[in-house]
């Protein structure tokens, strides 16, 4: 069995054959120069628009993204301090029923609207924090500043 390491290694000659340069070709006339200057300028200004336009779409679907978990954060607590809001109104309703009802009516050690008020006041700080959550996220996004409108937004001289 013969391994890598009992084959002879190649001649550096032939090694470096494939990275040879080509041998140097005629001047080229200016005219040709020319166009090939103008073409390569060309295809460098459309790399740079297709790089900016990608640049910027990348920019907007980040903003996007920030934006939409801001939503989803600030929509769980308004929903949240719904749910809460009905709990008050329960327990409003149960404070009412154990006000007009006789003393001593009641065997429960808590009447059931403390129950309900205690209920709707865990809901209602758990809503209140995803809100001012939602609400900080907001505030933290940096809005998308677009180089070339601050641009043509500058006063001339």
């Amino acid at each position: 069995m013969s391994t890598a390491l009992d084959t002879p290694p190649e001649p550096l000659d032939t090694m470096f054959e494939q990275f040879e340069p080509d041998p140097v070709q005629a001047e080229p006339s200016p005219v040709q120069t020319t166009a090939a200057l103008v073409s390569g300028i060309l295809g460098d200004l459309r790399n740079l628009v297709e790089q900016q336009f990608r640049l910027t779409r990348m920019q907007i679907e980040a903003e996007l993204r920030q934006r939409f978990v801001a939503v989803a954060v600030f929509g769980a607590g308004a929903v949240v301090l719904f749910v809460s809001t009905i709990f008050v109104c329960f327990s409003l309703a149960h404070l009412l029923h154990w006000i007009a009802s006789p003393v001593g009516n009641d065997p429960a050690t808590y009447p059931l609207w403390t129950c309900h008020a205690a209920v709707a006041a865990v809901l209602g700080i758990a809503g209140g924090v995803l809100v001012w959550g939602g609400l900080s996220k907001f505030r933290s996004i940096v809005p998308f500043q677009n180089p070339i409108s601050s641009l043509t937004q500058e006063p001339l001289p």
